[in-house]
Order: structure tokens, then sequence, then C-alpha cells
């Protein structure tokens, strides 16, 4: 969503690059960049003037004109900034002291209340929490029963007593959900409410009344993150209307400009809290401000990327993998545990997801976008339609086994032997990094361009210059170096003797530097 606003974003940026200094005139047009760059999001205008005055202000401060790096500290100052608009820190759940805490949904048709309503009841019962779902949309066609399939997919109890379709009482079904959760020990009740496609007296006063019924302990506004600034106006009307704690976004995947995202928390004065960026029931999580800030400006999001890899993985497995890929140069691990890994990393999204979440991916933002998700498949096809043995020790695949294998597949008989020599590949990086090695390719790291030959060479180099073959030149050399010691043994700063670091001036250009 936030794709075209980081690449306007990066190339301000890359213009500083290189400047020891900047001048006014370098300050006014990265801050102009940025302002068209926001404008072309989508983002609201108050927040635009707002957050360049921020940038500008802070970028004629000090940190910046006696900064060692001036272009960093201006990436900084705005990845600060953005922070801020997106609502600061990560606003957290209010649960009820006595259960069951009620969360009231709320929002126009359309925004994706009732799968986000899945959702939320799917991430709050991997926390531990028993959520039930409660169906007050009445009014939209088949509403109840799309909540009991979601509420069926996702795992938890959903409490739809009314038809609806236009039959029933959403703030009695509201009011006696709570009851009903009390007597079935649910500790969280999530009730979805009906929307409108505008705002109008009639949905305010129906969320309102079920405001009033059940007390909720948090309200949260869904808003739609495609519908650009339409969002914030609904926002602000549905706060003067009824009120909200918090704001939830959905299809964040989208590929819209995003730029409700960056203003309705500053526009509201009410934090995002929730968003979600797919169609599948896992594709919700909360909404932390830095991380986003950090993937808009193609710093990446490694929290989350653990996070996720944690869910995925079991300590246990990366433990017994690790084990195998550390002993006899990884010939432990097989095709089959290549195939497990695979699975597991399937298991923790799009593929193509994941790279977005590493720093730096926006400049192979094309290579990212072409990957073919069914890769994965077809190699789970190529390694399941070999023998255990040739699994086991992919060694003897020869000819004959390769066209048997890619028949099997459904595949040609090159792919099979791509994949095969992929697998070595891996397993010897792998096996490399399990043994402390470092990944290949970084410099002065096996397998990098920095292997032992290297390291021997540059050992040779270190040994120091060459002693005089004259003998009297080589006693006046070592007299020097003695003298050299013994100078700073006596703790002179700078290699100054001690006695005189009290009249010792540093150049003014690195007075600055020194606080």
């Amino acid at each position: 969503m936030f794709d075209t606003l980081s690449d306007r974003l990066s190339a301000t940026f890359k213009n500083l690059r290189g400047k020891g200094r900047l001048s006014e005139a370098d300050i006014d047009a990265t801050a102009r960049e940025i302002r068209i760059a926001l404008l072309e999001a989508d983002v609201a205008l108050p927040v635009v003037r707002a957050f360049i005055a921020n940038v500008k202000e802070r970028a004629r401060g000090v940190e910046v004109s006696q900064a060692l790096n001036p272009a960093q500290q201006v990436v900084k100052i705005v990845n600060e900034e953005l922070v801020g608009i997106l609502g600061g820190e990560t606003r957290r759940l209010r649960f009820a002291k006595n259960p069951p805490t009620v969360i009231m949904l709320a929002g126009l048709q359309g925004a994706g209340k009732t799968t986000l309503a899945g959702k939320l009841g799917l991430w709050l019962k991997g926390q531990g929490h028993s959520p039930l779902l409660v169906a007050c949309d009445l009014q939209r066609p088949n509403a109840v029963n799309q909540l009991s399939v979601v509420a069926d997919r996702a795992g938890v109890a959903v409490y739809a007593p009314e038809p609806g379709n236009g039959v029933g009482d959403p703030v009695k079904v509201a009011q006696d959900s709570i009851e009903y959760a009390k007597a079935k020990v649910h500790d969280i009740v999530i009730v979805d409410t009906a929307g409108r496609l505008g705002i109008d007296e009639e949905l305010m006063r129906q969320a309102a009344d079920i405001r009033d019924a059940v007390s909720p302990d948090e309200i949260l506004f869904v808003v739609d993150a495609m519908i650009g600034q339409d969002a914030v106006n609904t926002a602000e009307a549905f706060r003067d209307g009824v009120g909200f704690d918090g704001v939830v976004l959905s299809k964040l995947d989208g590929d819209a400009r995003g730029g409700a995202a960056l203003s309705i928390a500053h526009v509201t004065g009410k934090q995002i809290m929730f968003a979600s960026n797919g169609e599948k029931l896992e594709d919700f999580d909360a909404f932390h401000p830095d991380r986003m800030a950090s993937r808009i400006l193609d710093m990446g999001d490694l929290l989350t990327l653990i996070e996720q890899a944690e869910k995925t993985f079991s300590q246990e497995e990366a433990a017994k993998m690790a084990s195998k890929l550390a002993s006899s140069k990884g010939k432990d691990f097989t095709l089959d545990d290549f195939l497990a890994q695979m699975e597991q990393v399937r298991k923790m999204g799009s593929i193509s997801k994941l790279l977005g979440m590493l720093p730096g991916m926006g400049q192979i933002k094309e290579q990212i976008n072409n990957i073919d998700e069914r890769d994965v498949d077809r190699m789970a096809a190529i390694i399941k339609s070999m023998t255990p043995k040739e699994r086991a020790e992919p060694t003897v695949i020869n000819g004959s086994r390769r066209a048997r294998i890619a028949k099997g597949a459904g595949v040609e008989v090159s792919a099979v032997k791509g994949l095969v020599e992929r697998f070595f590949d891996a397993r010897k990086m792998m096996s490399k990094m399990a043994q402390g090695g470092g990944m290949p390719g970084m410099p002065g790291m096996p397998g990098m361009g920095g292997g032992p030959g290297r390291q021997k060479k540059q050992v040779k180099q270190a040994k120091g210059k060459r002693k005089s073959g004259n003998p009297m030149k080589r006693k006046a050399e070592e007299q020097a170096a003695a003298a050299r010691r013994e100078q700073a043994a006596q703790g002179g700063a700078f290699g100054v003797p001690a006695q005189d670091d009290k009249n010792f001036e540093l150049p003014d250009e690195f007075k600055k530097f020194m606080g």
C-alpha cells in the first residue's frame, strides 16, 4: 500500500547522501519532495503541514548541523515524525477487571467488520482467551450466516439467536450476549454491529443504543484503508456522534495510496490498534507505529518477521535441524528436512510479504512481486515423487531417476536437476552458518570472499615494516621506537607526554565534535 510513498522518500534521501553539511536550500528541497510524496499518498493536508513544519524545524536544529552524517539524521527525524503521526507507542487492548471484556466493532458497510470480527477472535484465541462473536448486524442480507461461517473457520464460539435479514432487535441480542458469555465462561465478547453506506442518523442511533446497552470496554472503529480521505471524514463524524477508543485498519494489503492510515490517528486523536493485511484469518496483528514507519522508509520490519517465525517454528524442531546441519558438514540434512523447512516457511505467509519485511528490499520490489508462490508446491511435488533413498541420498539421482521423478511430478527433467542443485547449495550455505562460518558472500567470512587463504594473506601483510639491513640505521630506528614506547607509557593523551596535556589544543574544526 505504501510502495509509492516509500519509493518517493527513498529517492529524496538518496539526493542527500554524500553531503557533509546541509544548506538551507537542501533542507527546503527535501521538505518540498517529502510534502509532494505525502500529498500524492493521499495524506490529509493538515497532517502534511504539521509533519513538514516539524521536520524543517528539527532539520535546521543542532542535531543535524553538528551531525557527522546529516543525511542519516534527516532520515532519523522523518522516521520519528512518521511514528508520531501514526500514533506514537503501540496501543494495547484494555481488559475488564471482571470478565467478560466487551469489544464493540463499528463502521460503514463494506469496511470488513464481520470478517475482522473473526480475525480478532482468532488473534485473541491465540493469546489464550475464549472469545464469543455476537451477531448484531441484523439488516444486511446473510450477515448472521457470514459471521457464523467466519467463527467456525476461526474456531471460536458465536451467539446468533436471530436470523437477521431485517428480523430481530440488535440491542436485545447485544444485552443477552453478556449473560450468555458469563454462563458459557467466555472472557471476551466481540459485538459485530450493522453498517450503512454512509453516516446517517439511523446508524448513529443504533450504534449508540448498543453502546449504552452493553457498556463496551473498547469501541473499535473499523475503516477501509483503501477509501482515502473519506476514511478520515467518516472517522471524525463517528467520533463526534458515538465515540470510539481505537481504530482498526482493514484491507491494508490493497493497492490504494494509504494516506488514510497516516492521517486518521493524527486527525481523530485515536490510535490505530490493529491492522488487517490479507484475506486469510491469520493476516491480522496489532498495529505498531514504529514498525510501520520503518517499512515505509524501507528499513524493514525484522521484529514482526521474528514474531511470525516464533509462532511457526518450535524450538525443539529448530534445535534438531541445527544439529543435523552442524554434523558432518550437513550431510544428515536430507530432502525430507528441506521440504519440512519450506512448508514451515510457507505457514508464515506469502514469501513475497516475508521478503518485504527485510531491510532494503524496496530496491528489488519488482523481483519480489514477481515471485511465483506456486514454486514451493512444484518443489514439494518433485521431492514427494522421489523414493525414500533418493530423498536421504540425493547423490544417487542419475539421468534415468531424474526422468522418472519428472514424470511423476509433472515437470521437466531440468526442474528436477535444478532442485537437487539448489538443495546442495542451500545445505552447504546453512551448514556453514550452523557451524559459525557466517553467511556466504560477506566480506571477511568463509564463503563470502573472505576464506582462510585471504585471512592468511592478511596475517602475512600485518607483520609490519622490514628492518633495515644497515646496522647503524637499524640501531637508530630501534632507539626511536623505544623513545615512542616510553612516551606512551607516561600516559600522554594523543601521543603527547602527560605533563603537556593541559597545553594541548585541538584544531578548531574538531572542537565541535568533542561536546
